[in-house]
């Protein structure tokens, strides 16, 4: 069971869900006002978890033969 993070449009206020399928947000409300208007949001955790997943490639010439990027000679 998914946590999600939602935000809602009347009062503003963000909160985390659990729900059980990824379709379920048409039955999230707000906590606080009880609004059914809401958003889910991008959590700092998964844009955390989806940087980890592809690293940056790594920078500077290769030293081993002076290509311009490392593995372009496949060293």
């Amino acid at each position: 069971m998914p946590i999600y993070e939602y935000r809602c449009t009347d009062c503003g206020t963000t909160f985390e869900e659990l729900t059980f399928h990824a379709d379920d947000h048409a039955a999230v409300t707000c906590r606080s006002c009880a609004g059914r208007r809401v958003n889910r949001v991008l959590s700092a955790f998964a844009v955390h978890a989806a940087a980890a997943e592809s690293p940056a490639p790594a920078g500077g010439p290769c030293g081993a033969c002076g290509a311009p990027r490392r593995g372009m000679c496949g060293e």
